[in-house]
Protein backbone atom coordinates (compact mmCIF):
# COMPACT_ATOMS: atom_id res chain seq x y z
CA UNK A 1 0.00 0.00 0.00
CA UNK A 2 0.96 3.53 -1.00
CA UNK A 3 1.95 6.03 1.75
CA UNK A 4 -1.21 8.47 3.32
CA UNK A 5 -1.40 12.15 0.96
CA UNK A 6 -4.28 12.85 3.63
CA UNK A 7 -4.44 11.39 7.60
CA UNK A 8 -7.18 13.02 9.68
CA UNK A 9 -7.89 12.07 13.03
CA UNK A 10 -10.64 13.42 15.52
CA UNK A 11 -11.00 15.99 13.50
CA UNK A 12 -14.04 18.59 14.65
CA UNK A 13 -15.44 21.86 13.35
CA UNK A 14 -17.90 23.86 14.33
CA UNK A 15 -19.88 27.37 12.55
CA UNK A 16 -21.52 28.20 16.03
CA UNK A 17 -23.92 25.79 17.45
CA UNK A 18 -23.38 23.82 14.22
CA UNK A 19 -20.89 20.52 14.17
CA UNK A 20 -20.14 20.55 10.79
CA UNK A 21 -17.25 17.51 11.52
CA UNK A 22 -17.93 15.47 14.66
CA UNK A 23 -14.39 13.54 14.99
CA UNK A 24 -13.86 12.57 11.42
CA UNK A 25 -11.27 9.98 11.00
CA UNK A 26 -9.84 9.44 7.71
CA UNK A 27 -6.83 8.11 6.03
CA UNK A 28 -6.33 8.22 2.54
CA UNK A 29 -3.45 6.99 0.64
CA UNK A 30 -1.33 8.14 -2.75
CA UNK A 31 -1.75 7.12 -6.16
CA UNK A 32 -5.74 6.96 -6.36
CA UNK A 33 -9.07 9.05 -6.50
CA UNK A 34 -10.12 8.98 -3.26
CA UNK A 35 -13.71 10.14 -3.26
CA UNK A 36 -15.89 11.47 -0.31
CA UNK A 37 -19.75 10.99 -0.44
CA UNK A 38 -22.73 12.10 2.01
CA UNK A 39 -25.84 13.75 1.75
CA UNK A 40 -25.78 17.55 2.12
CA UNK A 41 -24.94 18.86 4.91
CA UNK A 42 -22.82 15.95 5.66
CA UNK A 43 -19.58 17.84 6.16
CA UNK A 44 -18.02 17.16 2.44
CA UNK A 45 -17.23 20.93 1.81
CA UNK A 46 -16.04 21.71 5.38
CA UNK A 47 -13.41 18.38 5.10
CA UNK A 48 -11.90 19.74 1.84
CA UNK A 49 -11.95 23.19 3.00
CA UNK A 50 -9.74 22.11 6.29
CA UNK A 51 -7.43 19.95 3.46
CA UNK A 52 -7.41 23.18 2.11
CA UNK A 53 -6.18 25.36 5.07
CA UNK A 54 -9.40 27.31 4.15
CA UNK A 55 -10.26 26.73 7.87
CA UNK A 56 -8.91 25.61 11.00
CA UNK A 57 -10.38 22.57 13.10
CA UNK A 58 -11.41 23.58 16.37
CA UNK A 59 -9.88 19.89 17.15
CA UNK A 60 -8.01 16.76 16.13
CA UNK A 61 -5.04 16.59 13.62
CA UNK A 62 -4.83 16.71 10.36
CA UNK A 63 -1.56 16.16 8.48
CA UNK A 64 -1.05 16.60 3.86
CA UNK A 65 1.70 14.90 2.30
CA UNK A 66 3.18 14.39 6.06
CA UNK A 67 2.77 18.05 6.85
CA UNK A 68 0.69 19.04 9.72
CA UNK A 69 -1.57 21.39 8.64
CA UNK A 70 -2.18 23.46 11.90
CA UNK A 71 1.65 24.16 11.92
CA UNK A 72 2.82 24.75 8.32
CA UNK A 73 -0.13 25.63 6.42
CA UNK A 74 1.54 27.76 4.15
CA UNK A 75 4.26 24.39 3.24
CA UNK A 76 0.51 22.22 2.57
CA UNK A 77 -0.59 25.22 0.39
CA UNK A 78 2.80 24.30 -1.97
CA UNK A 79 1.53 20.76 -2.41
CA UNK A 80 -1.89 21.33 -3.00
CA UNK A 81 -4.54 22.64 -5.83
CA UNK A 82 -7.67 22.99 -5.55
CA UNK A 83 -11.10 23.21 -8.18
CA UNK A 84 -14.37 23.74 -7.18
CA UNK A 85 -18.02 23.69 -8.04
CA UNK A 86 -18.00 26.51 -10.87
CA UNK A 87 -14.50 27.34 -13.12
CA UNK A 88 -12.76 30.39 -11.90
CA UNK A 89 -11.12 31.73 -14.35
CA UNK A 90 -11.21 35.21 -16.30
CA UNK A 91 -13.25 35.20 -19.39
CA UNK A 92 -11.82 38.02 -21.33
CA UNK A 93 -8.35 36.70 -21.27
CA UNK A 94 -7.11 33.41 -23.45
CA UNK A 95 -6.87 30.28 -21.52
CA UNK A 96 -3.14 30.25 -22.31
CA UNK A 97 -2.99 33.58 -20.43
CA UNK A 98 -5.16 32.15 -18.19
CA UNK A 99 -2.97 29.54 -16.78
CA UNK A 100 0.00 31.76 -17.47
CA UNK A 101 -1.06 34.35 -14.62
CA UNK A 102 -2.16 31.54 -12.16
CA UNK A 103 1.13 29.94 -12.58
CA UNK A 104 3.31 33.63 -11.92
CA UNK A 105 0.95 34.16 -9.11
CA UNK A 106 2.37 30.93 -7.70
CA UNK A 107 5.55 32.53 -8.32
CA UNK A 108 7.04 30.69 -11.16
CA UNK A 109 9.39 32.51 -13.42
CA UNK A 110 8.01 33.58 -16.71
CA UNK A 111 10.31 31.11 -18.77
CA UNK A 112 9.16 28.08 -16.16
CA UNK A 113 4.99 29.44 -16.45
CA UNK A 114 5.31 29.28 -20.29
CA UNK A 115 6.74 25.63 -19.84
CA UNK A 116 4.25 24.55 -17.47
CA UNK A 117 1.16 26.00 -19.08
CA UNK A 118 2.24 24.40 -22.57
CA UNK A 119 2.57 21.46 -20.10
CA UNK A 120 -1.27 21.12 -18.67
CA UNK A 121 -2.86 22.31 -22.02
CA UNK A 122 -1.44 19.17 -23.80
CA UNK A 123 -2.63 17.09 -20.43
CA UNK A 124 -5.88 18.39 -21.10
CA UNK A 125 -6.30 18.65 -24.65
CA UNK A 126 -6.47 21.96 -24.42
CA UNK A 127 -3.57 22.82 -27.34
CA UNK A 128 -6.22 23.58 -29.63
CA UNK A 129 -8.34 26.34 -27.76
CA UNK A 130 -5.34 27.52 -25.89
CA UNK A 131 -5.34 31.21 -27.58
CA UNK A 132 -9.19 31.51 -27.53
CA UNK A 133 -11.10 33.89 -25.17
CA UNK A 134 -12.53 32.00 -22.83
CA UNK A 135 -16.05 33.41 -23.08
CA UNK A 136 -16.04 31.67 -26.04
CA UNK A 137 -15.45 27.98 -24.15
CA UNK A 138 -18.07 25.27 -23.57
CA UNK A 139 -19.03 24.77 -19.97
CA UNK A 140 -16.97 21.82 -20.32
CA UNK A 141 -13.68 23.42 -21.71
CA UNK A 142 -14.02 26.27 -18.87
CA UNK A 143 -14.40 23.16 -16.45
CA UNK A 144 -11.12 21.68 -18.09
CA UNK A 145 -9.25 24.94 -17.76
CA UNK A 146 -10.55 25.41 -14.44
CA UNK A 147 -8.94 21.86 -13.57
CA UNK A 148 -5.68 23.26 -15.54
CA UNK A 149 -5.40 26.57 -13.43
CA UNK A 150 -4.94 24.23 -10.19
CA UNK A 151 -2.71 22.08 -11.85
CA UNK A 152 -0.02 24.52 -13.42
CA UNK A 153 1.66 24.97 -10.09
CA UNK A 154 2.28 21.16 -10.42
CA UNK A 155 0.73 20.33 -6.87
CA UNK A 156 0.85 16.76 -5.37
CA UNK A 157 -2.46 16.57 -4.17
CA UNK A 158 -5.61 17.85 -6.09
CA UNK A 159 -8.80 18.65 -4.22
CA UNK A 160 -11.93 18.47 -6.92
CA UNK A 161 -14.96 19.70 -4.82
CA UNK A 162 -18.15 18.31 -7.00
CA UNK A 163 -16.25 19.41 -10.33
CA UNK A 164 -18.59 18.03 -12.55
CA UNK A 165 -21.73 20.07 -10.99
CA UNK A 166 -24.20 20.90 -14.04
CA UNK A 167 -21.94 19.15 -17.04
CA UNK A 168 -23.59 17.64 -19.74
CA UNK A 169 -23.00 13.62 -20.07
CA UNK A 170 -20.35 14.00 -22.51
CA UNK A 171 -18.68 16.79 -20.52
CA UNK A 172 -18.32 14.53 -17.49
CA UNK A 173 -16.72 11.80 -19.58
CA UNK A 174 -14.35 14.51 -20.57
CA UNK A 175 -13.24 15.79 -17.34
CA UNK A 176 -13.36 11.85 -16.08
CA UNK A 177 -10.91 10.71 -18.45
CA UNK A 178 -8.18 13.95 -17.66
CA UNK A 179 -8.93 13.14 -14.17
CA UNK A 180 -7.78 9.56 -14.60
CA UNK A 181 -4.83 10.92 -16.93
CA UNK A 182 -3.60 13.24 -13.98
CA UNK A 183 -3.50 10.11 -11.94
CA UNK A 184 -1.37 8.18 -13.77
CA UNK A 185 1.22 11.17 -14.17
CA UNK A 186 1.40 10.82 -10.58
CA UNK A 187 -1.23 13.56 -9.03
CA UNK A 188 -3.32 12.35 -6.02
CA UNK A 189 -6.96 13.16 -6.08
CA UNK A 190 -9.73 14.03 -3.68
CA UNK A 191 -12.94 14.01 -4.77
CA UNK A 192 -16.46 15.16 -3.37
CA UNK A 193 -19.25 14.24 -5.21
CA UNK A 194 -23.31 13.04 -5.09
CA UNK A 195 -22.54 11.68 -8.24
CA UNK A 196 -22.80 7.50 -7.22
CA UNK A 197 -21.44 6.71 -10.61
CA UNK A 198 -18.96 9.23 -10.68
CA UNK A 199 -17.20 7.56 -7.63
CA UNK A 200 -17.86 4.18 -8.63
CA UNK A 201 -16.21 5.28 -12.27
CA UNK A 202 -12.98 6.87 -10.83
CA UNK A 203 -12.17 6.03 -6.53
CA UNK A 204 -10.06 3.31 -5.57
CA UNK A 205 -11.08 4.23 -2.11
CA UNK A 206 -14.63 5.68 -0.88
CA UNK A 207 -15.55 7.32 2.27
CA UNK A 208 -18.77 8.18 2.89
CA UNK A 209 -19.55 10.86 5.29
CA UNK A 210 -22.65 11.53 7.15
CA UNK A 211 -23.25 13.88 10.36
CA UNK A 212 -19.67 14.93 10.32
CA UNK A 213 -18.31 11.44 10.23
CA UNK A 214 -16.84 8.74 7.97
CA UNK A 215 -19.43 5.80 8.35
CA UNK A 216 -17.71 3.78 6.03
CA UNK A 217 -14.51 3.63 4.29
CA UNK A 218 -12.99 1.25 1.85
CA UNK A 219 -12.80 -0.09 -1.90
CA UNK A 220 -16.28 0.94 -4.21
CA UNK A 221 -16.74 -3.14 -4.25
CA UNK A 222 -15.56 -3.35 -0.53
CA UNK A 223 -18.81 -1.52 -0.33
CA UNK A 224 -21.28 -2.91 -2.28
CA UNK A 225 -21.02 -5.85 -0.42
CA UNK A 226 -22.27 -3.86 2.57
CA UNK A 227 -25.78 -3.41 1.23
CA UNK A 228 -25.49 -7.05 1.25
CA UNK A 229 -28.06 -8.63 -1.61
CA UNK A 230 -28.31 -8.89 -5.09
CA UNK A 231 -31.18 -6.96 -6.55
CA UNK A 232 -33.60 -7.56 -9.74
CA UNK A 233 -34.28 -4.63 -11.51
CA UNK A 234 -37.74 -4.42 -13.60
CA UNK A 235 -38.36 -1.38 -16.44
CA UNK A 236 -41.73 -0.88 -16.70
CA UNK A 237 -43.46 0.86 -20.12
CA UNK A 238 -46.16 2.32 -18.06
CA UNK A 239 -46.06 4.22 -15.02
CA UNK A 240 -49.54 3.16 -13.83
CA UNK A 241 -47.91 -0.29 -13.90
CA UNK A 242 -45.54 0.67 -11.19
CA UNK A 243 -47.47 -0.61 -8.27
CA UNK A 244 -48.71 -3.90 -9.39
CA UNK A 245 -45.19 -4.57 -10.47
CA UNK A 246 -43.97 -3.62 -7.04
CA UNK A 247 -46.61 -5.97 -5.25
CA UNK A 248 -45.44 -8.93 -7.74
CA UNK A 249 -41.66 -8.76 -6.86
CA UNK A 250 -42.45 -8.02 -2.98
CA UNK A 251 -43.69 -11.57 -3.29
CA UNK A 252 -40.20 -12.87 -4.17
CA UNK A 253 -37.89 -10.49 -2.45
CA UNK A 254 -36.03 -10.91 0.52
CA UNK A 255 -36.77 -7.25 1.26
CA UNK A 256 -39.18 -4.44 0.42
CA UNK A 257 -39.54 -3.38 -3.14
CA UNK A 258 -38.08 -0.02 -4.47
CA UNK A 259 -40.33 1.73 -6.73
CA UNK A 260 -38.05 4.87 -8.76
CA UNK A 261 -41.02 6.91 -10.65
CA UNK A 262 -38.41 9.21 -12.32
CA UNK A 263 -37.00 5.87 -14.51
CA UNK A 264 -40.34 3.92 -13.96
CA UNK A 265 -37.91 0.99 -12.53
CA UNK A 266 -38.81 -1.24 -9.46
CA UNK A 267 -36.02 -3.17 -7.91
CA UNK A 268 -35.94 -5.85 -5.12
CA UNK A 269 -32.99 -7.78 -2.97
CA UNK A 270 -33.41 -11.14 -3.70
CA UNK A 271 -31.55 -14.13 -2.24
CA UNK A 272 -30.48 -16.80 -4.37
CA UNK A 273 -27.95 -15.13 -6.90
CA UNK A 274 -29.37 -15.19 -10.94
CA UNK A 275 -31.48 -18.00 -10.31
CA UNK A 276 -34.12 -14.91 -9.12
CA UNK A 277 -34.73 -14.18 -12.38
CA UNK A 278 -37.04 -16.76 -13.03
CA UNK A 279 -39.02 -16.60 -9.98
CA UNK A 280 -39.54 -12.58 -10.94
CA UNK A 281 -40.71 -13.52 -14.28
CA UNK A 282 -43.24 -15.85 -12.67
CA UNK A 283 -44.41 -13.62 -10.71
CA UNK A 284 -45.15 -11.14 -13.20
CA UNK A 285 -46.21 -13.24 -16.15
CA UNK A 286 -50.20 -12.79 -14.63
CA UNK A 287 -50.07 -9.16 -14.66
CA UNK A 288 -51.55 -7.03 -17.46
CA UNK A 289 -48.64 -4.84 -16.81
CA UNK A 290 -45.90 -4.17 -19.99
CA UNK A 291 -42.43 -4.58 -19.06
CA UNK A 292 -39.75 -3.05 -21.30
CA UNK A 293 -36.81 -5.07 -19.79
CA UNK A 294 -35.97 -7.47 -16.45
CA UNK A 295 -32.42 -7.56 -15.24
CA UNK A 296 -30.46 -9.18 -12.90
CA UNK A 297 -27.62 -6.56 -10.92
CA UNK A 298 -24.79 -6.75 -7.99
CA UNK A 299 -25.32 -3.72 -5.43
CA UNK A 300 -24.44 -0.52 -6.48
CA UNK A 301 -22.81 2.14 -4.51
CA UNK A 302 -26.25 4.00 -4.40
CA UNK A 303 -28.10 0.98 -2.34
CA UNK A 304 -25.11 1.37 -0.07
CA UNK A 305 -25.43 5.24 0.19
CA UNK A 306 -29.33 4.82 0.93
CA UNK A 307 -28.48 1.80 3.57
CA UNK A 308 -25.61 3.79 5.22
CA UNK A 309 -27.42 7.42 5.15
CA UNK A 310 -30.82 7.15 4.90
CA UNK A 311 -30.20 9.96 2.22
CA UNK A 312 -31.01 9.63 -1.74
CA UNK A 313 -28.30 10.08 -3.96
CA UNK A 314 -28.09 12.65 -6.82
CA UNK A 315 -28.36 12.41 -10.10
CA UNK A 316 -26.36 13.99 -13.37
CA UNK A 317 -29.40 15.95 -13.81
CA UNK A 318 -29.63 16.92 -9.85
CA UNK A 319 -32.94 14.97 -9.57
CA UNK A 320 -33.02 12.37 -6.25
CA UNK A 321 -33.52 8.78 -6.44
CA UNK A 322 -36.01 6.39 -4.58
CA UNK A 323 -36.58 7.19 -0.90
CA UNK A 324 -35.30 4.95 1.92
CA UNK A 325 -36.98 1.97 1.91
CA UNK A 326 -37.85 0.47 5.68
CA UNK A 327 -35.32 -2.34 5.23
CA UNK A 328 -32.63 0.51 4.76
CA UNK A 329 -33.95 2.48 7.79
CA UNK A 330 -33.91 -0.91 10.31
CA UNK A 331 -30.09 -1.28 9.05
CA UNK A 332 -28.55 2.10 9.98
Amino acid sequence: MTEPIIEAEGLVRRFGKVEALAGLDLVAYGGQVTAVLGPNGAGKTTFVRSVATLIRPNAGSLRVAGIDVARHPERVRRVIGLAGQYAAVEPTMTGRENLRMVARLFGHSRRQAAANTDGVLDRLGLRDVADRQVKTYSGGLRRRLDLGASLVGAPRLLLLDEPTTGLDPRSRNGLWDSIRDLVALGTDVLLTTQYLDEADQLAGQVAIIDHGRVIADGTPAELKALAGQDMIEVHAHRSADLPSLARALGSIGSGPPRVDAGTNRVSVPVAGGRSAIASATQALGGLDAEVDDIGFRRPTLDEVFLTLTGAPARTPEGETGAALSPAAKENR
